[in-house]
């Protein structure tokens, strides 16, 4: 197959892009390499087999219209975005050109030039809002949304709140509504927390791997400062790690009919949902050591618990996820040290 991969050098593009090297189709990632870790990831990408990078930005209509003109791919995975939810508050307007404007260019160079195309959007659980109208219990070391005991599925209303919930938010629905009116074979994912390999993880975007970072330069130095938490540590999101993530995209390809103008809820499912202080309790296992850290302020619009119901995913593509939080942290730890070695 042809596949192009928007946003290719990112955390996820790199290893969607690995993985289709590995399976032998003729892969093309798009990216402007804006995003911290981006120029590393493509130099691992280049020596691998049947990969081929184009710089762009997909703000830009004519270089992700001639991209897909030229390539005429079999299959998108539209990721390139603005991830942080603290960029989008402090700039908005680029928040909005990189993720709704761009998602449009690339939904309309598709519908003209590749309307044959499977498009798969990397959406996210922030376009649920702050889930403040569902009861969330707070317990010892985690909260909890008893009315949800599998997690929290694809029938809450949808709730756009910050910058981000917004431009997300409307991408999310441009992608869906492109099935019913242009039958642009489109599918959402709207993600939980993902982490693995390949992701430079930043105070304010991917926080498994921020906090791994933690863990493993306290490993080194024991009596280095205090890193910071935003709220009290008991929020709850559900892990999936990368290779998991891989495995669903890829499945995705496989089907022909059912999924088109879908969204699905996506996550590492209740059996591995965390806390940040359950987290730290297991990083700390790891290390042999504690994690000293001050608490600052809840973030704006941040959800207290979000933890995905995977079962219309799995009934859809026969997926599940198969690394565990315990194994998965564990191999993300020794990837983060190798960063600061």
């Amino acid at each position: 197959m042809k596949i192009l991969i928007t946003g290719g050098c990112g955390f996820l593009g790199s290893n969607l892009a690995d993985e289709s090297s590995r399976k032998s189709h003729e892969t093309l990632i798009f990216d402007n390499l804006s995003r911290v870790g981006a120029k590393e990831n493509l130099k691992a990408l280049k020596a691998l087999d049947n990969i081929h990078h184009i710089h762009g930005d997909v703000r830009n209509p004519a270089d992700i219209t001639s991209v897909v003109q030229d390539f005429n791919p079999d299959a998108v995975f539209h990721l390139a975005g603005q991830v942080a939810m603290t960029t989008s508050i402090s700039n908005p307007r680029k928040d909005f050109e990189i993720n709704t404007v761009g998602s449009f260019n690339v939904l309309e160079a598709v519908r003209q030039y590749a309307p044959h195309a499977k498009v798969i959007y990397s959406s996210t659980n922030k376009v649920y809002g702050d889930l403040q109208t569902v009861d969330c219990v707070e317990g010892p070391s985690r909260y909890q949304i008893p009315e949800y005991p599998n997690g929290l599925n694809e029938t809450l209303p949808l709730d756009f709140q910050s910058p981000y919930g917004c431009s997300k938010g409307a991408a999310d629905q441009y992608m869906l509504d492109f099935h019913r009116i242009y039958g642009l074979k489109t599918t959402v994912f709207r993600h939980s927390s993902m982490y693995g390999p390949h992701q430079y993880a930043t105070f304010d975007q991917g926080w498994v791997g921020w906090f791994c970072l933690q863990a493993a330069k306290t490993e080194q130095n024991p009596h280095r400062a205090p890193f910071t938490i935003s709220g009290n540590g008991k929020q709850v999101r559900d892990v999936l790690h990368s290779r998991d993530l891989v495995n669903l995209y890829f499945a995705t390809l496989e089907h022909n009919s059912g999924d088109f103008g879908r969204a699905f809820n996506i996550g590492g499912g209740m059996e591995n949902s965390l806390s940040l202080l359950e987290l730290f309790a297991m990083l700390e296992t790891f290390i042999g050591k504690k994690l000293n850290y001050t608490k600052l302020p809840p973030r704006i619009s941040d959800q207290a618990f979000f933890v995905a119901d995977n079962s219309a995913a799995t009934a859809q593509f026969s997926w599940c996820p198969e690394i565990t939080a315990k194994n998965g942290i564990r191999s993300m730890l020794d990837w983060t040290r190798s960063l600061i070695s």
